[in-house]
């Protein structure tokens, strides 16, 4: 699905008091919720070069405004071994300066092998430079997947005992993927995939040396071994296979990571690649559907007196905290039931302690999966916990970028199965329904269906539900309240103000 940055979990929300945290001042506006640590990173969230602009921190939409899936860019390199491929990989994600980017290396892909082939690679025998002893299947299902966006699982090689270890690293497609390999450029298939070719050209005896120094010290081999294994099949395979691929580049690097001209040059081309596919997304969504009937997928909490009674407490600015909470989660119980009522149930038949049968009726899903949507969302966690028990939880962060405006992904801890469950996604408001699309894309790239996700919240725009129900017609949407505009920053109108700072009592006063 999609590279995440590997950064620790998101610290959770302090426990709120139950003094009131109400001011006598009047409150500033403000368009973002911002942690201390995003604070200081917010004014270089995005990398100015060459008057390109590139995302820096979390990931932006990787979809169009309907949903759809916009394919990352995909980089190949090509070149001998110890031809410093990996190198230049590194050092066009160093130059990119963006953690969105998925690195795969053909060195994953190498055959499962027989018992005599083993004997043979234990010697110096075995021939890994050749095109069959690569699985090309498998290799190019996995950067079709990548291409995708969906979750990967690609195979770890021990170069020292020649096997696949039990274990594999998980990937997800990026912004940007980068393919290095011998065989780069071999296979037909996955030679159309390449969006840019790239062939790093050193000199071969550097080649040599690097080779020896690396198999030796990282590989256990000796000097002996490597010499022949290299006479009599890394030679004669660059000749025959990787040299002539070389016409299939559309740049060839000399001297591989130290041609920092030609790297510069790459990275230059890559930023004007994402940067033609950037989208001002939330802008778009605010601005459609007007006008248009509401969608079928919609369910509205039914409203009694008593939700436009709690509707009225906690919209109201003048509410303490403490009890802003307490009718919060009086809600949200009341909006969780309600979207629970709405998943399958099959007829049973039980036994009363009188002895009587009694016809009623049963969830028919016994997987269900609640996920968040952080921070708001994670107010909602309780309320689904106590309705089902044992239900397992997970989180999404999605921030709004300070300088953009957009929805961006941070981090996410989801259930490794939950493409089997029906999914519960929450969160305390839906204004343009950015978040809500970010966070559904996510779950589609992680092979959820469609018609298994309903998303439920407390309060929804009706530009945000619109925007959800054009995109993804089979999720269902649950809400307690619809309120029909935005404003310029995108709160909801009438609305409830910002609800992660009032819930957890980080509204901004006139000191900060």
């Amino acid at each position: 699905m999609y590279a995440v940055p590997q950064s620790p979990p998101p610290p959770s929300p302090r426990p709120p008091s139950t003094g009131s945290q109400k001011s006598p001042r009047s409150r500033r506006q403000r368009t973002t919720s911002l942690s201390q640590s995003t604070k200081k990173t917010c004014t270089e969230s995005i990398l100015r070069s060459h008057t390109r602009t590139i995302y820096t921190a979390g990931r932006p939409p990787w979809y169009d405004s309907t949903g759809q899936q916009v394919e990352p860019f995909v980089i190949g390199i090509c070149g001998g071994s110890a031809s410093g491929k990996t190198t230049v990989a590194e050092k066009i994600i160093e130059s990119l300066d963006v953690p969105w980017v998925t690195l795969l290396s053909m060195d994953s892909f190498y055959k499962v092998l027989n018992e005599k082939q083993h004997d043979l690679a234990a010697i110096n025998e075995y021939n890994f430079d050749h095109p069959d002893a690569f699985d090309f299947e498998l290799l190019a299902e996995t950067l079709q997947r990548l291409k995708e966006g969906k979750k990967v699982e690609v195979p770890i090689y021990n170069f020292v005992t020649h096997s696949r270890e039990s274990r594999t690293k998980t990937m997800y497609g990026a912004n940007v993927i980068i393919f290095e390999g011998i065989l780069t450029f071999y296979n037909a298939e996955v030679l159309r995939m390449l969006d840019m070719k790239l062939f790093v050209d050193t000199d071969a005896d550097v080649r040599l040396a690097r080779r020896l120094r690396r198999d030796i010290s990282q590989r256990g081999r000796d000097l002996e071994g490597v010499l022949k294994q290299y006479c009599n099949m890394v030679k004669p395979a660059f000749l025959h296979y990787i040299a002539p691929s070389m016409v299939h580049a559309d740049i060839i690097v000399p001297r591989g990571g130290d041609n920092t001209v030609a790297i510069e040059l790459i990275v230059h081309h890559v930023h004007t690649q994402l940067q033609k596919r950037g989208f001002k997304l939330r802008e778009k969504l605010a601005h459609s559907y007007i006008g248009q009937p509401l969608p079928d997928s919609l369910h509205l909490l039914p409203s009694t007196p008593q939700i436009c009674g709690l509707h009225t407490l906690i919209r109201n600015k003048e509410t303490p905290r403490d009890e802003f909470i307490f009718y919060s989660k009086r809600l949200i119980r009341l909006v969780i039931e309600y979207a629970l009522s709405l998943l399958p149930f099959k007829e049973v038949i039980v036994e009363t302690p009188q002895g009587v049968l009694y016809e009623g009726k049963r969830c028919a899903s016994e997987k269900i999966c609640g996920v968040s949507i952080l921070r708001a969302g994670e107010t909602m966690e309780q309320a689904v916990c106590d309705v089902c028990k044992d239900i397992r939880i997970g989180k999404i962060l999605i921030q709004t970028n300070f300088d953009t405006g957009e929805p961006e992904l941070y981090y996410l801890r989801l259930p490794k199965d939950i493409k089997d469950y029906k999914v519960v996604l929450m969160d305390a408001t839906v204004a343009t329904g950015a978040a809500a699309m970010m966070a559904i894309r996510v779950l589609l790239d992680h092979e959820v269906l469609e018609e298994n996700i309903m998303v439920v919240s407390l309060l929804m725009a009706e530009s945000g539900v619109h925007s959800i129900a054009y995109a993804f017609p089979n999720v269902q949407i649950v809400t307690s309240a619809l309120d029909k505009e935005i404003n310029e920053k995108f709160y909801v109108l009438p609305g409830i103000g910002n609800f992660g700072d009032r819930y957890f009592g980080t509204e901004p006063s006139e000191e900060c």
